[in-house]
């Protein structure tokens, strides 16, 4: 019989997001906040192909093979994927080339986020809230269209809409009701959903305004909330624009208070926005400061992309778009320091188990010892590069798993033993999850459905936002590794 095994080592640490991004720009271009987006200044960053823009997919390669970034937002326009026909089919040229850079995307092995960049409007009428003139169902055929073209593809994020605004929250959160429903309706089930919120989406306002609370109240068709994660956006200058040269504030404020609601009711949140001007004299400290906010609430937020490269020059002012120095791309100091360096920097916190240390086998007692012994020597790259715990889907794409909670947040989880062929989690599996989430009750002997026993220990988050273990102890260690050399020689 095939196992799983999930269990956690002493050192086993969790070191800032799990996602890192940037926004690979210029699908997006021409947009304004009234939702009207002229197609013929779309600059999609396809220079490679031979199709003009920026060099997104040679941006890209080096942004994962040199800084080991493991996402990218591509965000596009809804009129150019319809060639400017409200509720019409996916223009097939035009969709076709925003493809491609989606399978550039796809291609470096990263989490590809699909955008629509039109501020829940369509030339100024906003969705379902305009009179019939841009309704939900017109919403809802865009992402149908979309979600089934990658249904099949676990890599793909799908974010509703960039930066709502000046919208009804409770008639916004009824519309993505409808999206959530269609995109998991053709297929596209085990997806990344990214749910943004009114004020521009910004930290500042998500729960103030009511838009969080809203949106974490959606739900899959099947009742859970998996994989439905709240959109966060925010700038560091004087009006939350990122139109100005000089940071005002470091954000962790209002990164707290979203970090603190998202705890308070078991989710998780993506900062898919954010940036500063790497020319600006203020903004070196205060992003640095922001970012690495951000990666020690990781508990909170699993992402953080930053805006933005693709067919943004470097004298663009919050350029992310690296430099070609003697045949190679450099990054500038500010995407150094503050996106990269930061994630790398971040210190050390015991979260739940990450990929690397969740084996799959078929286990006879010399196997189990091995796989003990290997996934204990790669504790140490597991802290350093993040990755979030995955499904085998049927296509052997992975998926990520973000359960839905079933508990309160300060009671422990526990790290199970059980049978099975594929490495999907149910809601009970919480410490299985590479982000901290959380089950009912204490750490506690279970039994699988054949009546094997699971082997179980627990990982407890105090009320100051601290994670310990009961592995921390020799007395735990001890016991974790009998547990499993008994289980694995019973087999």
């Amino acid at each position: 019989m095939k196992w799983l095994v999930f269990f956690s080592l002493s050192n086993t640490v969790w070191a800032g997001v799990q996602f890192l991004g940037v926004s690979i720009a210029g699908g997006d271009f021409g947009c304004q906040i009234d939702g009207s987006c002229p197609t013929g200044s779309t600059q999609l960053p396809l220079s490679s192909f031979g199709q003009g823009g920026g060099d997104g997919d040679g941006q890209m390669k080096h942004f994962v093979q040199d800084d080991g970034i493991n996402m990218f937002r591509l965000p596009i326009s809804w009129q150019s994927l319809v060639n400017n026909k409200l509720g019409g089919t996916l223009d097939a040229n035009n969709f076709a080339k925003y493809d491609k850079l989606v399978q550039a995307c796809l291609a470096t092995g990263a989490h590809c986020m699909v955008e629509i960049h039109n501020f829940a409007r369509w030339n100024g009428a906003i969705i379902g809230q305009s009179s019939g003139t841009v309704t939900d169902e017109h919403f809802v055929s865009l992402w149908s269209q979309i979600a089934t073209k990658y249904a099949r593809n676990d890599k793909i994020v799908f974010e509703l809409m960039n930066e709502p605004h000046d919208l009804d929250v409770p008639m916004w959160a009824a519309t993505c009701q409808k999206v959530i429903a269609a995109i998991r309706g053709v297929g596209a089930t085990t997806q990344i959903i990214l749910l943004p919120g009114t004020n521009f989406d910004s930290a500042a306002m998500l729960v103030s305004s009511g838009s969080a609370e809203a949106l974490m109240a959606l739900t899959n068709p099947d009742g859970t909330t998996d994989n439905l994660l709240l959109d966060i956006h925010k700038y560091l200058d004087v009006d939350n624009s990122g139109t100005h040269a000089e940071c005002v504030t470091n954000n962790t404020a209002a990164f707290g208070e979203v970090a603190e609601f998202l705890r308070r009711i078991g989710r998780k949140g993506i900062v898919s926005e954010t940036g500063a001007a790497p020319g600006g004299s203020s903004c070196l400290a205060k992003f640095c400061e922001q970012n690495a906010f951000i990666n020690a609430n990781s508990d909170a937020f699993i992402g953080l992309v930053t805006w933005a490269a693709g067919s943004f020059g470097t004298s663009y002012l919050l350029s992310a778009t690296p430099s070609k120095q003697g045949g190679k791309f450099v990054n500038n100091g500010l995407m150094a320091q503050c996106v990269v360096g930061t994630w790398k920097d971040a210190p050390d916190s015991v979260h739940p188990i990450p990929t690397s240390l969740a084996i799959t086998a078929s286990l006879s007692p010399t196997t189990a010892a091995s796989n003990i012994q290997s996934a204990a020597s790669n504790s140490e790259k597991a802290s350093e590069i993040a990755a979030p715990i995955t499904s085998t889907t049927q296509t052997g794409q992975s998926a990520l798993i973000l359960p839905t909670p079933t508990g309160p947040t300060d009671t422990p989880t526990t790290l199970i033993l059980a049978p099975g062929i594929s490495s999907v989690l149910t809601s009970d599996s919480r410490a299985a999850s590479a982000v901290p989430t959380t089950t009912a009750g204490s750490g506690r002997a279970t039994t699988t459905p054949s009546g094997a026993p699971t082997a179980t220990t627990s990982i407890t988050r105090s009320a100051s936002g601290s994670w310990s273990t009961n592995l921390q102890s020799p007395t735990g260690k001890l016991w974790a590794i009998l547990g499993l050399f008994l289980v694995a020689a019973a087999l």
